[in-house]
């Protein structure tokens, strides 16, 4: 008699045990999406020996109805610029700063420059934990006098390394703004 206690209650932990490890946990969570970030404003600051300039787009209702407000000042001719980029949502107050994300994740992000006219060239200065370019700090050389336009593309996740370009690069854009410039 007791051995058959003995045996039933070894069997009845034994049941236990199977039905416990054998429930699955179906967690209906679903799980949590990193959303993109929204960005409003793009500021450029460019500083030279021959002065200051800055570039802004600013579009505060996001995808809405309205366009972007562009605006860019004349450049010196012949003059390396020292440039930086800072990227806002404005849709918050106070304004979220996006371009610490976009330091703390550069790995994961680059900009892209795309240049016409008088606009001679961007040396990107800065690179993330690999020695890939990131671009919130880089120089912008100006040719001769004229005009010319400077894109300006973040890309989210590009191939890194690239060739520099956002065909090549891949990613989705984050954000992608033209300005017209002058260069005196």
């Amino acid at each position: 008699m007791k051995r058959n206690k003995t045996l039933k209650t070894v069997l009845a932990l034994s049941l236990m045990a199977t039905v416990i490890t054998s429930c699955s946990s179906d967690d209906d969570t679903p799980e949590v999406v990193n959303e993109e970030e929204i960005i409003t404003t793009m500021n450029i600051t460019l500083t030279s020996a021959n002065g200051n300039a800055t570039f802004q787009s600013q579009d505060l209702d996001g995808d809405g109805p309205n366009a972007p407000v562009i605006t860019a000042d004349n450049l010196a001719a012949n003059t390396t610029y020292t440039a930086s980029i800072e990227l806002l949502n404005e849709t918050e107050t106070p304004a979220e700063d996006i371009t610490e994300e976009v330091a703390e994740e550069s790995d994961e992000h680059q900009f892209f420059f795309g240049l016409t006219g008088s606009l001679a060239e961007v040396t990107y200065a800065d690179t993330d934990g690999n020695g890939n370019p990131i671009g919130i700090e880089f120089q912008l050389t100006t040719g001769e006098a004229g005009t010319g336009t400077i894109t300006i593309t973040l890309r989210h996740e590009p191939k890194k390394p690239n060739d520099g370009t956002t065909a090549d690069a891949g990613g989705e854009t984050d954000i992608a703004q033209t300005f017209s410039v002058i260069v005196e």
